[in-house]
Parts: C-alpha cells; structure tokens; sequence
C-alpha cells in the first residue's frame, strides 16, 4: 500500500499569470472591457498582447494551482499535477511552483499547443482584466496521472474549471478511483457557475458518486442545482456529499456535515483590494485543517483567514506566509 506523502494533491489547468501594469488607453486600445475576463483563442492576438504590456511578473496560475500553494504556505506538504508544454512559459510554471515548495512532476508536452496563460492588465485603480489562453492546459487526460503520487495524497483536489473535454472528465474520474481505493478522501471545486451550467448533470453525477468533499460558492452551488435560494441548494448539497463547504463572499461560510450546518464569518479585512483567488485560498486554509485532522469550525476559520489575506492585496499568491499568519491568529 503507497504510504501518506502529502496532505494535497491537486489536479487543474497550469497556467501562467502575467501580471502587468497598463492605463484606461491601453485596454480602450485593444478593445478589452475593464475589470472582465475573456478567454483568447487567437496565438497571435495573445503575442500581440503581452508584447504590448510592458514589465511584468510572471508566476505560476490556475485555480487549483494557487489553492496548492496555499496548502505550501500553512505548512503543509502539496503536490501538483497539471500540464505544460515543452516551452520557455511550462519551465517558468515548473520552477515557480516547485519554488513554492510544491512537488510538480508533470512532464512537459512536445508539441502542440503551447502553455496557457493568463494575461491580468492592473490599471492605476487596481482593477484586474484578465485575458486567458487555455494552450494545452485542458489536454489533461490519464496519461498524466501518476497513480502512486495520488495514492499518497491525504486529499485529491479536482478543479471545476478543468471539466470541459472528455478526456479531463475521465480524468477526473480515474483519479478519484485511484484516491477512493487507496482510502483518500476526494475534493472538487466548482469553479465557476458557467462551467456548473455547462455540465450539471456530469457534476451531479461525479459528486453523488466519487466526491467527499465539495467546494462552491453561492452562485455555483445554485447553479447546480437550479434554484435562486442558496438554503435549499445548500441542503440539496447536504443530500449528494458527506461534506459540502459552501462560501458566501462577506457573509462567511457554511460547512454541512452528518446534518449539521456550521456557519463561519469572514475574517476582518481592513480594505477589499482583490477578490482574486479567495476561493482558492479558502479551499487552502480548509483543506490544510481536514488534512491535519482539526474539527470543521477551525478548518473554516483557517480558509477565512486565507481568504482574506489574498483579497487584502493584488494577486492571487499569499504575500505574507500563511503558517505565520494562523498561529499569530491562534489557529496553528
């Protein structure tokens, strides 16, 4: 039996975020609609684009990528599966996220289509537009799993986003079985009320049938299960999966379990500057608590103080280390 290794595996689209500087112009020039995200399918109109930024940083992305860097930085032991070309921006996500202290073995694609990337324009008032080249990120299929490395994470993390193609989808049900027959606990993330749309019914499925714990925020829990009332998809919830932690932006969480419904408030913040990635990071303070075994109220606290370190500042990678953060909050 594949002895416990790391407490998060996770599994999702590898991106790399470019974030740069512009002014009001610069995105009227390009015909790019302040603080909105559109995906680009066009090579040449991404190239144009990024030629056109000026300065920028460049750090590893996605959803489930930054909620892994999150389990790093509280302390905990994390690994990644995602895929990258063979290309100068897959050795940029490979170091970063190595360098963030997470296992990466994916091995980069040769050829096709290059490494996805999201372009993230900042203007003078802090407001992000995002413009998102999947590349080969949704190429995911089975042959990227490592069944081993699965086997030896506490916790498999699925990311909504990634849910797409076919071959993802079987992907993801390929490592929950992995995680289930190894005795694992298995967690998707919604993502996103679009991608719920998109493919209900194979959510409703996947979660009936391989997931144990479920992450979703209002809009995607009642996108799920087609209501306007977030008490009655929550309690729906409650019926498909053992565990469903649900979040509702500054009203907190609600975590239900064996009947019961934990409420936790959001942790104070004394100004909202980026609400970019507080999803991802709540499911990093959850999922590090779980895995270390503490009660459901402490694992909810622990996201809530993740989550508002990331909307205290831009970008969606913790500024300040996280472990540092929880024990100063009496919560490590």
């Amino acid at each position: 039996m594949t002895a416990i290794k790391y407490d998060v595996v996770g599994i999702g689209n590898a991106i790399v975020d470019i974030i740069g500087r512009c002014d009001d112009a610069y995105l009227a020039s390009h015909s790019l609609t302040k603080g909105g995200m559109q995906l680009l399918f066009d090579l040449a109109a991404v190239d144009a684009l990024y030629k056109g930024m000026g300065p920028a940083i460049e750090i590893s992305g996605g959803s489930a990528a930054n909620t892994i860097v999150g389990v790093a930085s509280l302390g905990g032991k994390a690994a990644y599966i995602g895929k990258v070309a063979d290309d100068e921006f897959g050795r940029i996500f490979a170091h970063d996220i190595r360098a963030s202290g997470v296992t990466y073995e994916t091995a980069p694609a040769k050829g096709g289509a290059p490494t996805a990337r999201s372009l993230i324009l900042v203007t003078p008032d802090g407001e992000r537009t995002m413009n998102t080249f999947l590349g080969v990120s949704p190429e995911l299929n089975g042959a990227e799993l490592k069944p081993d490395l699965i086997a030896a994470g506490k916790i498999v993390y699925l990311e909504g986003y990634l849910f797409d193609r076919d071959e993802a989808k079987a992907a993801f049900r390929e490592a929950a079985s992995i995680a289930a027959k190894a005795g694992r606990k298995v967690a998707l993330t919604l993502s996103d009320g679009f991608c719920v749309d998109r493919h209900r019914d194979e959510f409703r499925r996947l979660i009936k049938e391989q997931v144990d714990i479920l992450f979703a925020n209002e809009s995607e829990i009642t996108a799920l299960y087609q209501t306007t009332s977030f008490e009655e998809a929550a309690r729906q919830a409650a019926v498909d999966v053992k565990l469903a932690v649900l979040t509702r932006s500054a009203k907190g969480a609600v975590i239900h379990s064996d009947g019961k419904a934990i409420a936790v408030a959001a942790a104070p913040v004394a100004k909202v500057i980026d609400t970019t990635g507080a999803g991802d990071l709540y499911a990093a303070g959850f999922l590090f608590g779980f895995a270390a075994g503490r009660d459901l109220e402490t694992c909810g606290k622990l996201g809530s103080m993740a989550a508002a370190e990331i909307i205290s500042h831009v970008g969606a990678r913790p500024e300040q280390p996280l472990d540092k953060l929880a024990r100063e909050s009496g919560l490590l």
